[in-house]
């Protein structure tokens, strides 16, 4: 698979972003990829290597990671904001194009509201362990358990996180962030790639904007001192406004069960939101799904994007 690393600049900002395949090979549409927390385009390699074959796809890094630009405007990093910033993306690399896209973790959290705003743009979507706006909320206010898996917001939104994140060569982000991921994916090359990236100058702080912008976080259950616990966006879950995002496209779902940050009731009742969805469930998998069984996620993408 041959790689070319391009940037291009939208509303002032440069996104660094991959694409392999022929353009329009066969009047196939263009995929895209969206990554999540703390990761970078390569955690698409097994995808890119496949679809590539047959489609043009593309990979960016999100504003914030790697080589791409790294805004200091927590606005900037607003769901509806980084919204528009997308949709202005997919449109000036892929102009009048079909367009599918792919997503995983904050990616998903773009992807979902994106495609619900602009189906003009998205004709399929792929969501990979990227818990739907509305239902993310819902659970957020009615459940317990998922506000204590959203616990870890509070420590990457604290004062101190950045040199928490950076200490000890990332440990934080190797055995808490990912400590779920199956043994031997986490392969020594990896984590020199991953270290490389965190340790670019301001990626830490560009890749924790997306948590400090967020809309959902509840008051911690770890603290009795109301000050901490209404320290950065945090808001009572009365507060809260369950957001209506309506899909019209072809949707797939696949939901590594074993997810350290989303309960599985997350997947109950979209079909109140998601006119055409399909949801594949991997018991094994946590959330990191993409890189433990990429063989699988490729064939079940693939009958989705055929049929």
């Amino acid at each position: 698979m041959a790689i070319e690393h391009k940037n291009t600049l939208i509303d002032g900002v440069n996104i660094h972003y991959v694409q392999a395949g022929q353009h329009n090979a066969h009047q196939k549409p263009t995929v895209f990829f969206l990554h999540g927390f703390p990761e970078y385009w390569e955690t698409w390699s097994a995808q890119l290597k496949h679809f590539s074959k047959q489609y043009r796809v593309i990979a960016p890094d999100l504003p914030g990671y790697n080589l791409s630009d790294k805004p200091n405007e927590l606005s900037f990093f607003s769901v509806p904001n980084l919204v528009k910033f997308f949709a202005n993306f997919i449109q000036a690399v892929a102009p009048n194009e079909e367009v599918y896209l792919v997503a995983h973790d904050w990616g998903g959290a773009i992807a979902w509201p994106l495609t619900a705003f602009f189906p003009h743009i998205i004709q399929k979507l792929v969501i990979l362990n990227a818990a739907h706006p509305s239902a993310f909320t819902r659970e957020m206010i009615n459940n317990p358990e998922q506000r204590k898996k959203s616990e870890y917001i509070h420590e990457l939104i604290a004062e101190n996180a950045i040199e928490k994140l950076l200490a000890n060569e990332c440990d934080y982000l190797f055995n808490k962030m990912m400590s779920t991921m199956q043994v031997n994916v986490l392969t020594e090359q990896k984590k020199q790639d991953y270290l490389q990236v965190w340790r670019q100058s301001g990626s830490i702080n560009g890749m924790l904007q997306y948590y400090r912008a967020m809309p959902q976080i509840a008051p911690s259950l770890r603290y009795s001192n109301k000050s901490d616990s209404k320290a950065g966006p945090v808001k009572d879950t009365g507060d809260m406004v369950i957001p209506n995002i309506r899909i019209d496209v072809p949707t797939l779902i696949l939901w590594g069960e074993q997810d350290q940050a989303f309960v599985r009731e997350n997947l109950l009742g979209l079909e109140e939101y998601v006119k055409d969805c399909t949801i594949k469930r991997f018991p094994q998998a946590s959330h990191w799904l993409q890189h433990e069984y990429p063989e699988q996620v490729n064939e079940n993408v693939s009958v989705f994007f055929e049929r």
